[in-house]
């Protein structure tokens, strides 16, 4: 994986999420980029902030979809993890 082709990928990774993520992975496969997503090394024993700077570091470009900015149910705090 050469720096100059990953492409950090920010977004949720729920099923709602789903259909809207797996193009996005899709059309930068057709471009030639390799997508690195915060699931790719979950495994690895290292605590997920580590995991995930270790990704961004890696990359060259990066895709940040902060849409989802609101709560799943009424009258609860909607998680800021994403623009952090």
């Amino acid at each position: 994986m050469a720096f100059a082709s990953n492409v950090f990928v920010n977004c949720p990774f729920d099923d709602a999420y789903r259909p809207i993520l797996r193009p996005i992975l899709f059309c930068l496969l057709q471009f030639g980029m390799e997508p690195r997503i915060a699931l790719d090394n979950a495994d690895s024993g290292k605590p997920r902030f580590e995991r995930i700077v270790d990704l961004v570091r890696a990359s060259k470009f990066a895709i940040h979809d902060l849409s989802r900015m609101q709560a799943s149910d009424a009258g609860e705090l909607y998680r800021l993890n994403m623009p952090f």
